[in-house]
């Protein structure tokens, strides 16, 4: 592990934590952040929710209660309502919602009689475990024409999409399961995006481009490049495990840049036959 690339990894996010406080107010889009940190925007959520412990909302959120907590206790000539709407809330009702949710005091109480020690046990840096040692390898992999379903909404329902996707892959001549390998592009995270804009696509090695189909496949590619990859054995449902742990703990120790393509999924043995315990799922990370 190199301590400068650690460094450089953590000034980076700093940058981030200056902009977000020099432009509290105004619209912090995933894009504008990611170019603040010269992160790829199809990877810098995940990356930010790994380093800081929370989503870049709920980071942006807590820094607005912050200040307005500060002028409930300092300003007493302000009003709660005009706080309310300086921490771009669209109502004081929204604004008492968040803050007694995240202090357990109304704006009133608090401005009142501040519960200090709580306040600042919201604000205490979480422990991010960073001594995980797995195996990961550096890869080239070569260019791949997929053809992809394309899931959009709630992870619950994927299992929809996927009955759809295993539909054209018997019926299909252009992607035959024994011979053809099978992918999923991870676009989100479905423990930090909105369920409804969630979005996974489901993908079937092909090596002509596929007609159209009463199942809505599309064209797509996996481009040729080089990739970090850590195989992940047993149920699908840890996998979020060992992709945190490429994101929090590998890449920043790497000196490896991302590039622009989501993180992907190539399922090894999963053909709807073999036992959960047993799937094996190969993760990659698309590095510069």
């Amino acid at each position: 592990m190199s301590k400068q690339a650690v460094k450089r990894y953590a000034n980076r996010m700093e940058q981030v934590y200056d902009y977000i406080q020099a432009h509290i107010n105004d619209d912090l889009s995933i894009e504008k952040l990611s170019e603040v940190a010269c992160f790829s925007k199809f990877h810098f959520h995940r990356q930010f929710s790994s380093y800081t412990g929370m989503t870049v909302g709920k980071f942006v959120l807590m820094q607005r209660l912050k200040r307005a907590s500060q002028q409930l206790a300092y300003n007493q000539t302000m009003r709660i309502i005009d706080i309310a709407l300086e921490a771009n809330f669209e109502s004081p009702e929204a604004f008492s919602r968040a803050f007694k949710n995240t202090f357990g005091q109304t704006p009133s109480q608090f401005r009142q009689s501040p519960n200090w020690q709580n306040w600042r046990a919201q604000y205490a840096q979480p422990i991010i475990e960073r001594n995980i040692v797995m195996n990961i390898d550096l890869i080239e992999f070569e260019h791949t024409m997929i053809a992809a379903l394309e899931h959009r909404g709630p992870a619950e329902k994927i299992e929809n999409s996927l009955k759809i996707f295993r539909e054209w892959r018997k019926t299909t001549p252009y992607s035959p399961v024994t011979s053809h390998r099978s992918f999923g592009l991870v676009y989100d995270d479905p423990d930090t995006v909105e369920p409804a804009n969630f979005r996974f696509d489901l993908c079937a090695e092909v090596t002509k481009t596929i007609p159209d189909n009463a199942q809505g496949l599309v064209n797509k590619t996996i481009p040729g490049g080089k990739c970090a990859v850590l195989r992940h054995e047993g149920s699908l449902k840890t996998i979020g495990d060992k992709v945190r742990h490429l994101y929090c703990n590998w890449l920043p120790n790497s000196s490896e840049e991302l590039r622009d393509f989501p993180c992907f999924f190539h399922y090894t043995n999963l053909n709807g036959e073999m036992p959960e315990d047993e799937l094996i799922t190969d993760i990659y990370l698309p590095l510069q």
